[in-house]
């Protein structure tokens, strides 16, 4: 229905639309319903005391401080200890190197704003994180994809891709938001490798990298790519645009991300960010800093592997005691998801109204594929239900899965 709104928008809404993730989870929200759908962290492992301490210390002792307007670029101190945290993975950074964002979406808005012109190619995975193609279409991008395996990105075809001239690739190299793979290190070599002959940068999104349950820590791409080149003694000057976040090692609801990329990016971006919200929270900022600090962090990042471990391993075992054969699921060695597969006849869209049905949700994997497809897959988050709804959605889930298939070789 037309309404006097319609022609007032600007044309680039035209490109915008509603998450299909953020839709489901309103529906899910219902108590008597098992939803593996979001990529929520466990409310249960929040540092409710070690913030608790933090908030009241920050407004006895710096409260006028953390009360008023900050820098753009970020609480210095929270920016320092991120910069020592990085040099743990041989990557020497300074805090110009870093902006502090208002959540990875927001880092990912920002660098659509500095990067994107209408009508401009960029190179991700297939399947791909929902949320950046959210962000960048409102910029009029357009996508060119590479498959992948359970090896990551097939670099066998990114070349010809590099051939369309995008403007970046955009990549999540340690347990990938869907599919939960991890980019192989050869794979991230050959990365580096083509990204720098074809003169195109690499967007690393690295939200997970410190949740690995299993195997060997891989370095980023952005440390790989640093020790390929001279950089100015601890001031990075690659080719990488790294970002990450403390919603997955604290907790989503203080928005705190940063990005780490070479000073003159970060200097638009500073600029890009002023237009949105002049800084993050000096508040969120100086109490997250002060809960992290003295160690804390480390052990924090400990527990939350142990819970999140427990409850893949659960997940993994109940898929195969109750998923039929033909379907298929990745093994992830970290993060908070597993990608299904179903037979090609199936799909996840119409399934997934079943399993409402049988009060259990996830999402459809089509809406993380730039140029359609994936109408059989779907994603499953193993890291907020507790390990009994787990092991109860997984049964529920098999029975729905078990009828489908079924009907399907009947027909």
């Amino acid at each position: 229905m037309q309404t006097p709104w319609d022609h007032r928008y600007a044309q680039r809404t035209q490109k915008m639309g509603s998450s299909a993730i953020r839709e489901l989870l309103k529906l899910t929200e219902l108590p008597d319903i098992i939803s593996f759908a979001g990529g929520l962290p466990a409310p249960e492992v929040f540092p409710l005391d070690a913030f608790s301490e933090a908030c009241v210390r920050v407004l006895r002792e710096i409260g006028a401080q953390s009360l008023q307007y900050g820098t753009t670029e970020g609480y210095r101190p929270l920016k320092e200890m991120i910069a020592r945290h990085t040099a743990r993975y041989s990557l020497e950074i300074t805090p110009d190197n870093i902006l502090i964002t208002t959540g990875s979406q927001q880092a990912l808005d920002l660098l659509g704003k500095i990067l994107i012109n209408p009508g401009d190619r960029i190179l991700v995975e297939s399947p791909t994180y929902l949320g950046a193609l959210q962000a960048w279409s409102a910029y009029g991008a357009e996508y060119v994809t590479v498959p992948m395996d359970e090896h990551g990105m097939i670099t066998d075809a990114l070349e010809d891709a590099l051939r369309s001239g995008p403007k970046f690739i955009y990549v999540l190299p340690n347990f990938q938001n869907p599919s939960g793979v991890t980019l192989s290190i050869e794979r991230r070599l050959r990365l580096i490798e083509l990204a720098d002959q074809y003169g195109v940068p690499i967007v690393e999104d690295d939200p997970y990298g410190q949740l690995r349950y299993e195997g060997e820590h891989l370095p980023a791409v952005m440390v790989l790519d640093s020790k390929e080149r001279e950089n100015c003694g601890a001031c990075y000057l690659g080719n990488v645009i790294y970002t990450s976040t403390f919603s997955k090692i604290l907790a989503p609801g203080i928005r705190l991300a940063w990005v780490i990329a070479p000073p003159e990016v970060i200097e638009k971006l500073v600029q890009a960010k002023q237009g949105s919200d002049l800084h993050t929270s000096t508040f969120n900022q100086i109490v997250s800093y002060e809960a992290s600090k003295g160690g804390f962090l480390d052990e924090h990042i400990s527990l939350i592997k142990d819970v999140y471990k427990e409850r893949r391993d659960l997940m993994m075992a109940s898929m195969d005691g109750y998923f039929p054969p033909g379907v298929d699921w990745t093994h992830p060695e970290g993060g908070l998801f597993t990608w299904v597969k179903m037979p090609e006849n199936l799909n996840a869209a119409e399934v997934l109204k079943t399993a409402i049905q049988e009060k259990v949700a996830f999402v459809p994997g089509s809406p993380f594929f730039p140029l359609g497809g994936g109408h059989n897959t779907f994603r499953l988050n193993f890291s907020n239900a507790h390990p009994d709804r787990i092991r109860e959605g997984i049964s529920r889930l098999g029975h729905v899965l078990s009828r489908y298939m079924g009907e399907s070789t009947l027909t």
